[in-house]
């Protein structure tokens, strides 16, 4: 008996520099290995690479620089409006690096990638190479990324999915984010099908798994 296919998640992607998750999402469901459909690109900065892989893609895109907004609250509103118009069912950060305050009626519906095992080597102002540097002046021997629920403050919100990967004694923080970045392309594509399956469920802070293929997206328990 044939499973039935699972419907494409609709999804924003919000970027602030080269965008190779977005590319990375956009191959994958170009090739039909990831059912998503990406609806809206929105970037941080007017320069971010990550705009031409959107454009190329045909997908629409905006730009909402920070700076332009009174607040933290009012740069939020600005891009929430935005996925809300685009009638997306999940939005999905990668690499952007502003503080959007998440409104209510997303709540469990904006995900993030980060490239350490939170909650170590996360927070405010730990992105990119700072946190590769900061596992190696540590002397951690194990890394990874982990997809986790966005609230509103920086890594905090609650963990979907963690995947390792070890540190080696002659890395660099080149080396080590590159085989990092390897680890994202697939811990992120998985979170990704599992929402679109219907089959993560958000208990307070716990997130479970949950087996079959319920209707919708994330599931809440209040």
């Amino acid at each position: 008996m044939s499973r039935e296919p699972v419907k494409p998640l609709k999804i924003a992607v919000l970027i602030s520099g080269s965008g190779r998750t977005l590319k990375n999402f956009l191959e994958l469901a170009a090739e039909g290995s990831l059912p998503v459909d990406v609806r809206l690109v929105i970037s941080s900065s007017p320069t971010a690479g990550g705009l031409q892989y959107a454009v190329d893609a045909a997908v629409p895109t905006e730009v909402l620089i920070r700076k332009n907004f009174s607040s933290a609250q009012a740069y939020g509103d600005a891009i929430f409006a935005a996925c809300r118009a685009a009638d997306v069912d999940v939005v999905a950060m990668a690499g952007f690096l502003k503080l959007a305050p998440v409104p209510d009626d997303f709540a469990g519906r904006v995900v993030n990638i980060h490239p350490s095992l939170i909650p170590a080597f996360c927070g405010h102002g730990m992105y990119g190479h700072r946190v590769h540097e900061a596992v190696l002046e540590y002397g951690a021997k194990v890394t990874g990324v982990t997809v986790h629920f966005v609230d509103n403050e920086y890594d905090a919100g609650p963990i979907i999915w963690q995947q390792p990967t070890p540190v080696f004694d002659d890395d660099t923080a080149d080396t080590l984010a590159a085989r990092v970045f390897e680890v994202e392309k697939e811990a992120y594509p998985h979170v990704l099908k599992l929402l679109a399956a219907g089959r993560i469920k958000l208990d307070g802070r716990r997130v479970r798994i949950v087996a079959g293929r319920p209707r919708g997206g994330a599931m809440i328990d209040d």
